[in-house]
């Protein structure tokens, strides 16, 4: 029996506007500044709790980059809305991030940055008449990225490149280029419906899930080089990518073989399940450091690459 035809919207009847006319949260004219060591000030912080952590994550960090361990960065887009890039471009120029696993909202957020200068709108506003996420030129330019890429290009090497070679005004705020430039693998791991650039006509469903699974694997792959020694650090995604971790270790452990002794840290404003469970505690439990930190990521990042200068030896 033929099953009824399914009424489905048509993403081409959307009204759209250019991203110029829209009111941005964020602007690189307020971003952060360049790293400083502040030595007195980590020399002086207890042996405690949180200030003891902090300084051990960071020896954890100097060693397994000295070691040539690698260090796994997952971020969420919040981390770029608050002026965050400059110090992560940093972190990837010194050695300090050897993989970026990123959420889709990451590569939108960074890519209007890299041409704009400026990201993130007023969601309560801009949802009520049904504008949010409705601008142009960035499912656009993010369509034309991927559709460039080469078959054997992810999501996060495709943007990374496109941004690079368009060369926009703001390019040296974009941390996917920054990693493209320093061959950092960047990996993009979407959740379809779950960004803005799912609402509009040019979003390649079978296109972007191929490409996101291409990151799995690649940052399946890359698992291995955390074994016995470096660290992988959550900073701000909840859900996502607390769970594409969890199966990209276990995708590893069953092909590589043991995958254990490394550091898992957590940065989040408040703590969550997924991220403690996922990231901290279940893949440390056969041998490995666990810490977790709350605290606003504004603060909180910065304050870690201070300690990498102010502890680095």
């Amino acid at each position: 029996m033929k099953m009824p035809a399914k009424n489905r919207v048509n993403l081409g009847a959307i009204k759209r506007y250019s991203i110029k006319k829209r009111k941005a949260k964020a602007d690189v004219r307020l971003f952060s500044g360049k790293l400083k060591s502040i030595k007195p000030f980590f020399d002086a912080l207890p042996g405690f709790l949180k200030a003891a952590d902090l300084k051990s994550l960071a020896k954890d960090m100097i060693d397994a980059r000295r070691r040539g361990k690698g260090i796994i960065w997952m971020m969420g887009a919040h981390t770029l809305k608050v002026g965050l890039s400059p110090v992560i471009n940093e972190l990837l120029r010194t050695g300090y991030i050897t993989h970026l696993a990123l959420n889709g909202a990451v590569v939108i957020h960074d890519t209007e940055i890299a041409f704009w200068g400026k990201t993130s709108e007023d969601v309560s506003e801009t949802l009520t008449d049904g504008s949010f996420g409705m601008v142009r030129e960035t499912p656009v330019y993010l369509a034309e990225a991927l559709t460039v890429s080469g078959e054997d290009m992810g999501i996060g090497e495709a943007v990374g490149k496109y941004i690079t070679c368009k060369k926009p005004k703001y390019v040296l705020y974009s941390v996917l280029a920054q990693a493209y430039r320093k061959k950092v693998p960047v990996t993009v791991h979407i959740g379809i419906g779950t960004d803005t650039i799912c609402q509009h006509p040019e979003f390649d469903g079978g296109l972007w899930g191929e490409k996101s699974h291409l990151d799995f694997k690649i940052l399946a792959e890359s698992i291995r080089s955390i074994n016995r020694g470096g660290v992988i650090i959550n900073f701000g995604s909840a859900v996502i990518l607390p769970e594409v971790f969890l199966k990209a270790l276990t995708v590893a452990r069953n092909v590589f073989g043991d995958i254990s002794n490394f550091s898992a840290a957590n940065f989040d404003m408040i703590q969550h399940y997924r991220p403690n469970e996922n990231v901290v505690n279940r893949p440390t439990i056969s041998g490995g450091k666990r810490y977790s930190f709350t605290g606003h990521h504004e603060i909180m990042l910065p304050l870690l690459g201070a300690a990498l200068k102010s502890l680095k030896r």
